[in-house]
């Protein structure tokens, strides 16, 4: 039977029903196959040798065969949202058959057939997915090696990035003049230190990548030509400009493209960049670069202290479900930052225009409370707000014990401060109802929009930064549509904390993507965990409640 045209309805493996052709290309034809023993609708990749070009013999298709095994299996160990899934590898006829997850959706190349260029803010979302994916590639040695829109995926409904095609099947040598003269792989996106025969690592992906938001953006590949030769002769010389449509993207393209691999933009930055340059309202309102310049909120004494300035610092490549026991927001293993290298001043210009822009919208949610505690039941009014009297729990009766938390103190406007059953009290705005689901309790608004959440539990060796690093790193596995998340490197009180935002679709439910702001940390024996999940375009508002609820948080003596 012909494996290229007439291979559907064959079973390989006896496992993998081939059911219609997805398409073909110069290294593979891709099916559409049914996993029978699962059940499940999968992609098989039948993978083309290159017997038939002059100069390899079959001890030459051999080692590339087995070389195709060990690059599937080496990339099957990738866990990543936004990398396709191999789910297996099977060999029939000789030749290898990669069994891959069948992304429901298009590729960058077709939507740009069909619609045309995308905006800097579409593209940076592109870019920060595949920075992410090349994160966790790039950790376990994997090269992608064939970074253009025809190998990202988008997928339909949830607008999910996938990256493909990571060097499967490619020749000894990977993208470059192969010794027969025949160029194996996409000449307008492969770095020019490939180009020549040079050194390549991971800053060749991230050259591909900057090809790439190019294309996004302006519909075409800078270094499309009419002849191989003129675009060979453009990646190695000719000069580089991002388009104008980048916008702010134009820094991020021009740092990647440094022809010089040792002045290349790092990956880690161009996330950074690329995150500044998202929508305004698929984003979280943090930044991402920010030194506090605001005091702590003064306590007089006890567990009085106020939530501390907190200083946001980025770190790690990208954005770092939850333990049982540690950050736990409703319902990892972190990277260590690349080093920074030189790169154009434009890029550090933009940092800097736009953490000052960003910290410019911060303070005004901070809700600064100071709680003064006395030997008796009354507290001093504290700056601001007016004094209010602290309740049980809505729906809950006193525990009968006496609490030294004090009846009264300053809250903001429109904001109760309650005394929960689980030992500790905090201020919610007015209205709210308790939901308690051990271990967590919850403070919800009419209709469930916003939800306060509090976590007490035991300390974890860990510490409150590691974990929220992790929960981070497993986002996108518990939280469908994960985007944006952030781990910053803050204190409380003077105690090491952890800050994690983050954006993600919501429930069914809901309506709408999903703003969260979560602080962890260490006090008086306990690890709290206090976090807010708001509508993305209310999150402003989210993160006053988040501010007031941190602020106001006070444990109490005795039911630790």
């Amino acid at each position: 039977m012909d494996s290229f045209g007439g291979s559907g309805g064959r079973l390989l493996a006896g496992r993998y029903q081939l059911v219609s052709r997805l398409g073909r290309g110069g290294m593979g034809t891709v099916w559409r196959a049914v996993d029978t023993l699962l059940g499940r609708d999968v992609a098989v990749k039948e993978l083309h040798l290159d017997e038939g070009l002059d100069g390899m013999s079959a001890l030459d298709v051999q080692q590339q065969h087995e070389r195709t095994l060990r690059e599937a299996r080496t990339v099957a160990q990738i866990k990543h949202p936004n990398v396709i899934v191999l789910h297996d590898v099977v060999e029939e006829d000789g030749r290898p058959w990669i069994v891959m997850e069948l992304v429901d959706g298009r590729s960058l190349a077709d939507r740009l057939a069909a619609e045309g260029p995308v905006g800097p803010g579409e593209a940076a979302r592109v870019g920060v997915a595949l920075l992410d994916a090349l994160r966790v590639a790039h950790a376990r040695g994997v090269l992608h090696r064939d970074i253009k829109p025809a190998n990202v995926l988008m997928e339909a409904g949830t607008r999910r990035v996938v990256l493909t095609d990571f060097g499967i099947a490619q020749v000894t040598g990977s993208t470059t003049i192969t010794e027969t003269g025949t160029f194996v792989g996409s000449p307008e996106y492969t770095a020019p230190e490939r180009m020549s025969g040079r050194r390549t690592g991971p800053e060749s992906d991230l050259w591909s990548l900057g090809v790439l938001l190019c294309t996004l953006v302006s519909g075409e590949s800078p270094f499309r030509r009419d002849s191989l030769g003129g675009v060979l002769h453009a990646v190695v010389f000719d000069e580089v400009r991002a388009p104008e449509a980048a916008g702010a993207l134009a820094p991020v393209i021009e740092g990647l493209l440094q022809r010089d691999p040792d002045l290349r933009l790092p990956g880690d930055e161009a996330a950074r960049m690329l995150r500044m340059c998202l929508e305004p309202g698929d984003t979280p309102e943090i930044p991402l670069e920010y030194t506090p310049t605001q005091p702590a909120v003064p306590v007089a004494t006890g567990h009085g202290a106020g939530y501390g300035a907190t200083g946001y610092g980025a770190a790690g490549y990208g954005p770092a479900t939850p333990p049982a026991a540690s950050v736990a927001p409703e319902p990892p293993t972190p990277v260590a930052p690349a080093p920074r290298r030189g790169g154009p001043r434009r890029r550090t210009a933009l940092m800097a225009a736009v953490a000052v822009v960003a910290l410019a919208g911060l303070g005004a949610g901070v809700a600064a409370l100071a709680l003064d505690r006395g030997d008796g039941d009354t507290a001093q009014e504290g700056r601001g707000g007016a004094t209010a009297t602290a309740t049980t729990a809505p729906g809950k009766k006193p525990s009968g014990k006496a609490s030294p938390t004090p009846s009264t103190t300053a809250v903001p406007d429109g904001y109760e401060l309650v005394h929960d059953p689980k030992g500790f009290t905090i201020a919610v705005p007015k209205g709210y109802s308790r939901e308690d689901k051990p271990p967590r309790v919850y403070y919800n608004s009419p209709g469930m929009e916003f939800r306060i959440g509090i976590h007490v539990q035991e300390q974890d060796p860990k510490g409150p930064l590691r974990l929220s690093r992790e929960a981070d790193a497993r986002g996108p596995q518990n939280y469908p549509g994960y985007r944006g998340g952030q781990v910053i490197a803050t204190d409380r009180k003077g105690q090491p904390a952890a800050l994690w935002a983050f954006i993600w679709n919501g429930s069914a439910d809901d309506g709408g993507s999903r703003q969260t702001y979560d602080l962890t940390w260490n006090e008086a024996g306990k690890m709290y965990d206090v976090w807010v999940s708001a509508p993305v375009g209310r999150k402003s508002e989210g993160k006053q409640y988040f501010d007031t609820a941190v602020s106001s948080f006070l444990p109490s003596a005795g039911q630790n």
